[in-house]
């Protein structure tokens, strides 16, 4: 399969010198840190897309996330030219609709959609970057620009402006776009449903026994914290050291998160993570331990205070974890877990909003509860809490939510210390 790389890149120029061609760093052009490139299984460069993204990156006004973003979608498009069947050139534009290359991955991506196995809104950003790439090698003479690839169309999208007037703007789309349609019935941040307390128990349990002590800390993270997985994985150990007991709530420990801290938080919201009594002292006690020690003595002088530490003492990336989260899949629905097949990481942070809003609600008003729901998830908009309110007022499920962090905690040393007793 192809494979996703990252590289350093440093710009240099050619210069003649005696008769000899030297090629010296270009000062005048800012080197990039962390540059996707893609590889094809052969090991041959993606040379066409991998240009893209040096474009991309070279320009000031897009971020870096953005590029990497685009090129994560351009390798699974990769993957997938690599192994359908019957093979197709990504350069395959016949008079033939249905053989065309896009064609035949727009068909892909909706089948993939419709059997849950990609949400909407990535299936629509997938083909997007796509459809971007092929923009790009079109205007570069990569591919003819007579080629047939699509059908461009105007839309003109109808809006409102400051004084109340209605105005109109066009947007030039095509006939391979997919458009995100959200799937039926009610459902929180990326379109995922929060997990029972039981079905939560018995996940930690096996993870517990069955996967890295790295990765259960994390799963306990984000089930008792409810910290995005970006945010998880740029904790700080010297932030655990700085966190500062919570006046308001008892047991409660607050650890500053958001710009300036280390600690990454999506929107770059500033806040506290509130984190309970029993998961910082499984914290603590994990940075002190001789695992932990061994891989930050390995670790780079900018990576020895984070929390989490892959074996080759590197910090976790978002996709070191998803390959763990497939073995635990795996692995969990053998072991008669059925409800693991389609889990999400993210359904941790899901389980913790629906947990605390409903908590909230029981003792307070609404608006206090969604004030304090946003600030506890980092939420950039209350519209985004209130779908939490909204789940628990409608949803016909029958979610046990515990009262209190302490009793979901004893639920789970209870499994545990009497597995280790049977």
């Amino acid at each position: 399969m192809a494979t996703l790389e990252y590289i350093h890149y440093t710009p240099h120029r050619p210069e003649v010198d005696a008769g000899e061609v030297k090629w010296l760093s270009d000062k005048a052009i800012r080197s990039v840190d962390r540059l996707p490139q893609i590889f094809w299984q052969s090991g041959e460069p993606f040379r066409e897309v991998n240009v893209w993204a040096l474009e991309m990156a070279r320009n000031r006004d897009v971020k870096l996330r953005t590029v990497i973003s685009a090129m994560e979608h351009l390798h699974k498009y990769a993957n997938w030219l690599e192994r359908v069947e019957p093979p197709v050139d990504w350069r395959h534009f016949p008079q033939s609709k249905a053989e065309r290359v896009l064609v035949r991955y727009r068909g892909y991506l909706i089948d993939q959609r419709d059997a849950d196995a990609l949400k909407p809104s990535t299936t629509t950003a997938r083909m997007s970057a796509v459809i971007r790439f092929y923009r790009f090698a079109s205007g570069r003479n990569f591919i003819s620009r007579e080629a047939p690839k699509w059908q461009d169309k105007t839309v003109v999208l109808p809006y409102f402006d400051t004084a109340g007037f209605q105005r109109a703007m066009t947007r030039v789309t095509t006939d391979l776009s997919i458009t995100n349609r959200a799937r039926s019935g009610l459902r929180l941040e990326d379109g995922l449903l929060p997990l029972t307390q039981e079905h939560k128990l018995d996940l930690l349990e096996f993870a517990h026994h069955n996967v890295s002590p790295e990765l259960y800390l994390m799963l306990m993270t984000g089930f008792f914290i409810g910290a995005r997985l970006g945010t998880i994985i740029s904790l700080r150990t010297t932030a655990l050291d700085n966190a500062i007991s919570d006046p308001a709530l008892k047991g409660m420990w607050l650890v500053k998160a958001g710009p300036g801290t280390g600690i990454s938080t999506k929107f770059d919201v500033h806040g506290a993570l509130m984190i309970p009594n029993q998961l910082m002292a499984q914290l603590r006690a994990y940075v002190t331990s001789r695992r932990h020690l061994d891989r930050v003595t390995k670790a780079a002088a900018g990576d020895k205070t984070l929390v989490f530490l892959t074996r080759f003492s590197a910090p976790y990336k978002v996709t070191s974890v998803d390959r763990e989260m497939v073995d635990l899949r795996r692995a969990g629905q053998a072991a008669g877990l059925k409800f693991l097949q389609k889990f999400k990481f993210h359904q941790t942070r899901a389980t913790y909003g629906t947990w605390l809003m409903k908590l909230c609600l029981e003792v307070s008003s609404v608006k206090a509860s969604i004030a304090f729901v946003k600030d506890a998830m980092f939420h950039k908009h209350e519209a985004t809490t209130f779908n939490y309110v909204r789940f628990i007022e409608k949803t016909k499920e029958s979610i046990a939510i515990e009262k209190v962090f302490a009793e979901s905690f004893m639920g789970l040393s209870t499994r545990l210390n009497g597995k280790s007793d049977a």
